[in-house]
C-alpha cells in the first residue's frame, strides 16, 4: 500500500515536471472559459478597433484615443493566443509540446499582456493629471500627442519578455530543488521579479490615481461635477478589474513558489499550480473587460459605436463625425 501510494505521488509528480495536467476534467472546463471569452472578446475588440481606425482617425486625435487604440491593440493579439492554450488544456497539456510554439506563446502572451496592463496605468495617470493637476503642464501630456510614447511602451516591453519565454516558466517550476544552481536560481528569481512588478507596481499606481481624484472630487464644491464623477468612476473600475483579473494570479503565484521552496508534498504542488492555472486563465477577462470601461465609460464613444453598429438603438439620425474624428455632438441623438 505504501509502495502504491509512493508511485501515486511520484506520478503526479512527473506530471508536474512534464507540463501534464494532473486533473484532465478540470482542465478541460478552463479550456472551455477561455473559448467563451474569445468568442464574446473579439467582436467586441475588433468592432471598437475598425472604429477607431476608420471612423476617429485616433493619429489625428491629441486626447487619449491613442492609448486607447493600442490598448485594444494589445488584447486583441492577446486574444488570438487562447484558441491554443485551449487546445493544449483540452489535449491535457499545461503548454504546447513544440518547442518553438511555446516560446512564441509565451512571448505573446507577457508582451500583450503587459502593453494591455501599461496602457491601463498611463490613461489612468493621465486621467489623474487632468483632474488633479488640470493646469499644470507635465511630460505625459506632451507626450501623448504623438504616437512615440506608444511604440516606446511598446519596445521597453520588449526585453521583460525573454526572463518568460522558458519552459519552466509555463509550467510553474521556478525554484525548484532539483538540479538546483546558482544561475539557475538566479534566472528563476529574476524572472519572478518580471511577472510581479509587473502586476504590483502598476497596481499601487491605480490605488493613488484612484485615491487622489476621489479626494479631488470631496474637495470640489463649486462647478459642474459630472466630468469628475466619470473620471472616478473610470479609475475606480480600472482598479476593481484590475484586482479582479490580476491579483488572484499574482496571490497564486505567489503561494505555489513558496509551496515549490519549502518541498511540501507533490499533492500540494499540484493543487497549488492547477489553482494557478485557473487564476491566469481568469487574468484573461481583462481582454473583455477592457473595452467596456475605457471605451464605453465615455458617452461620446459609446454614441458613435452604437450609431454605427447598432443604429435601430438611436432615436434620431446617427451621430455625425467632426472633420478629426475627435469631437461629436451628442445632442443630436439619444441612445437607448
Amino acid at each position: 500500500m505504501t509502495s502504491q501510494t509512493a508511485n501515486t505521488s511520484l506520478s503526479i509528480f512527473q506530471q508536474i515536471e512534464d507540463c501534464e495536467a494532473a486533473n484532465k476534467t478540470l482542465y478541460k472546463f478552463y479550456a472551455a472559459v477561455m473559448i467563451m471569452i474569445f468568442i464574446l472578446a473579439l467582436p467586441l475588440n475588433g468592432s471598437v478597433l475598425h472604429l477607431f481606425i476608420f471612423k476617429l482617425k485616433f493619429w489625428k486625435s491629441n486626447t487619449n484615443n491613442v492609448f486607447l487604440f493600442n490598448l485594444v491593440l494589445a488584447d486583441i493579439l492577446l486574444l488570438f493566443c487562447l484558441p491554443i492554450k485551449a487546445h493544449n488544456f483540452i489535449n491535457g497539456e499545461r503548454r504546447s509540446s513544440d518547442e518553438d510554439v511555446c516560446k512564441a506563446m509565451l512571448f505573446m502572451l507577457f508582451l500583450n499582456r503587459g502593453a494591455s496592463i501599461a496602457f491601463l496605468t498611463v490613461t489612468s495617470i493621465d486621467r489623474y493629471f487632468n483632474v488633479v493637476h488640470p493646469g499644470r503642464r507635465n511630460l505625459l501630456r506632451a507626450l501623448k500627442k504623438s504616437p512615440q510614447i506608444s511604440i516606446l511602451i511598446w519596445v521597453l516591453l520588449l526585453p521583460l519578455t525573454i526572463p518568460t519565454m522558458l519552459n519552466t516558466f509555463e509550467c510553474c517550476n521556478s525554484h525548484n530543488t532539483k538540479n538546483a544552481t546558482l544561475i539557475k536560481d538566479v534566472v528563476d528569481s529574476l524572472r519572478e521579479v518580471v511577472f510581479f512588478t509587473q502586476i504590483l507596481i502598476p497596481f499601487i499606481i491605480l490605488v493613488y490615481c484612484t485615491v487622489r481624484i476621489v479626494n479631488r472630487l470631496r474637495k470640489k464644491t463649486v462647478g459642474d461635477n459630472t466630468k469628475l464623477k466619470r473620471a472616478v468612476f473610470l479609475v475606480t473600475s480600472v482598479m476593481v478589474v484590475f484586482s479582479l483579473c490580476f491579483l488572484p494570479c499574482t496571490i497564486a503565484r505567489m503561494i505555489l513558489l513558496i509551496v515549490r521552496v519549502e518541498e511540501s508534498s507533490e499533492q500540494v504542488q499540484d493543487k497549488a499550480a492547477v489553482a494557478f492555472d485557473g487564476l491566469m486563465v481568469l487574468s484573461y477577462m481583462d481582454c473583455l473587460l477592457d473595452p467596456l470601461i475605457y471605451c464605453f465609460c465615455s458617452t461620446k464613444f459609446k454614441a458613435i459605436y452604437l450609431s454605427n453598429y447598432f443604429p435601430f438603438l438611436v432615436k434620431e439620425a446617427p451621430i455625425p463625425e467632426s472633420s478629426t474624428g475627435n469631437a461629436v455632438q451628442t445632442d443630436r441623438a439619444t441612445v437607448i
